[in-house]
């Protein structure tokens, strides 16, 4: 049988993966990319790379998804 603190601690746990996961969610629905899952694949995936930072993370997926000095008009 569990004790009233450990079934807190469970419960914290699963609403904050729950958060974090819903988070992760409306950032992909909206368009937003996850900076958070970047540096982690990178580190996991390619251990000699250091991350971009934060600003040059955003910048770069500006500039992919919206065209680097380009007009569109669709």
């Amino acid at each position: 049988m569990r004790s009233p603190a450990d079934l807190g601690r469970l419960a914290l746990d699963l609403l904050a993966r729950w958060w974090r996961a819903s988070c992760q969610t409306a950032r992909l629905a909206i368009g937003i990319p996850d900076y958070d899952v970047y540096v982690e694949h990178v580190r996991r995936t390619h251990p000699g790379l250091a991350p971009m930072s934060r600003e040059e993370f955003f910048r770069e997926r500006m500039d992919a998804r919206y065209g680097k000095g380009r007009s569109r008009c669709c």
